[in-house]
């Protein structure tokens, strides 16, 4: 049976409160630094894929950038963090779409990617997701994605999984995209579990 991904991360969405997955984080402290190490000013581009009801675009905003995307599949989960950003909601372009389906959005400095990449366990939904990495990022821009590493679980919410290294995911990614930097992370859930991540930087070749 082929997923369903938008009704599987609503239902997640509409069952469960924001601390209770998870993937929650506080603060997206090793997403924001990798970004930041990017040379960020406040006319960077960003694009938070998978970004959900994540708290990285107030981080972001905060930083006063005032080109800042966030897409994800869940709608459920996009409103939520429309409602918590509140007026400064009306400053992000809010791209409700699977990362593998039918969405363009304006070129971007950043593309990031904290734990969507891994759900791909299909060649065909891979070979979408560096389409629209193609697509989407400048040539010269940076792709931060974060996966669980070869040691993390082997599924989230019910899911496969594909876990990565940072040499196995440079392998997905090809050869126009070079491996610029590397943290492992261990996320400790909302429930005390720990899970292993690997975060790693590309930059697109000019």
């Amino acid at each position: 049976m082929t997923l369903d991904r938008r009704e599987h991360w609503n239902s997640v969405y509409s069952i469960k409160a924001e601390q209770a997955v998870s993937w929650f984080e506080n603060a997206p402290a090793v997403s924001l630094a990798m970004i930041e190490g990017t040379g960020l000013t406040p006319s960077t581009c960003v694009l938070d894929v998978g970004g959900g009801e994540s708290r990285l675009v107030d981080q972001l905003l905060a930083l006063g950038l005032t080109c800042v995307a966030v897409l994800d599949v869940s709608g459920a989960a996009l409103a939520r963090a429309r409602k918590r950003l509140g007026i400064a909601a009306t400053t992000v372009r809010w791209i409700e779409a699977d990362v593998t389906g039918d969405w363009t959005a304006p070129q971007v400095d950043i593309w990031h990617d904290r734990a969507v990449f891994h759900f791909l366990i299909t060649v065909e939904d891979r070979d979408r997701y560096r389409a629209h990495l193609r697509a989407t990022l400048k040539p010269g821009g940076v792709a931060i994605i974060a996966t669980f590493a070869p040691d993390g679980p082997a599924k989230c919410s019910g899911l496969d999984v594909t876990r990565y290294s940072p040499e196995t995911l440079a392998h997905e990614l090809g050869p126009d995209f070079t491996l610029v930097d590397a943290r492992p992370h261990l996320h400790t859930t909302p429930a005390g579990a720990p899970q292993s991540f690997q975060y790693a930087a590309f930059q697109r070749q000019p």
